[in-house]
């Protein structure tokens, strides 16, 4: 029996989801699509969830676009774009390793995430300009991440950058050498998931819901905020286990 194009697994109280399509340097398809907005809904509900991981097979692509033929291109556009609106609104955060090149869609795959790790050979672009296209979706996500100027040369030109470049504009976390990215990445994911889940999901929360705000407004909701999760049984186990020097028991609430 075939694996599906995208892979599945909760472990550790870690999610991974792995795109699955090597010999089409791992394009999104609309079933992968549909398939990824599923998982998003199954890891909302599941408590025992803390961090998401993004993946793909392989080390020549982590994704090269999209690949909706034979459907209406609209239509698929539409679909990306609730794909990439369900991970902002995810409630656990989102961390994507790149062994291979990310290009095109999987530019705002990647960058829909909280933090991106690649392999320091990773070569990032959004090449539509060269084929009378634009990274429209892609441009908010690049826009809300990388230097403006250089975000413009990025997508004006449609070269592509590398690692070391990608890092310093802000796309990415880190570079790594390719031996020792998945053990960087555990360590991120080990460490994430053994902190308070409950702050973490609200403090994401909060990140988002003040994109674009003026201050003021800001810290009015930010106070609000922090009031609530003052209040729960996590944030009293936290200090608890601080009084008491032993690791705290999360319980999400």
């Amino acid at each position: 029996m075939n694996e599906p194009d995208l892979l599945y697994e909760k472990k550790d109280h870690v999610a991974w989801i792995t795109l699955n399509r090597e010999a089409r340097r791992n394009a999104l398809s609309m079933e992968m699509i549909e398939l990824f907005l599923g998982y998003l809904d199954d890891i909302a509900a599941s408590s025992d969830v803390r961090v998401v991981c993004v993946t793909a097979v392989g080390d020549k692509a982590f994704c090269s676009g999209a690949d909706l033929a034979g459907g209406d291109p609209l239509q698929g556009a539409k679909k990306y774009a609730e794909l990439l609106k369900k991970m902002a609104d995810c409630a656990k955060p989102l961390v994507a390793k790149l062994r291979g090149h990310c290009m095109a869609g999987g530019m705002g795959l990647m960058l829909a995430c909280d933090l991106v790790y690649a392999a320091a050979h990773v070569k990032f672009g959004a090449p539509e300009v060269k084929v009378g296209l634009f990274p429209m979706m892609v441009t908010a996500l690049v826009m809300r991440n990388a230097v403006r100027k250089k975000a413009m040369e990025m997508l004006f030109t449609g070269n592509s950058l590398t690692a070391h470049e990608a890092e310093q504009m802000g796309l990415i976390t880190r570079a790594y050498d390719a031996a020792e990215l998945d053990a960087k990445v555990s360590d991120i994911l080990s460490t994430i998931a053994a902190r308070a889940p409950l702050a973490i999901s609200m403090g994401r929360k909060a990140i988002r819901a003040v994109e674009g705000k003026g201050l003021d407004e800001s810290l009015d909701y930010l106070c609000d905020q922090l009031a609530a999760l003052a209040a729960t049984e996590d944030a009293l186990e936290g200090m608890t286990a601080f009084i008491e020097k032993r690791p705290p028991a999360w319980k999400g609430r």
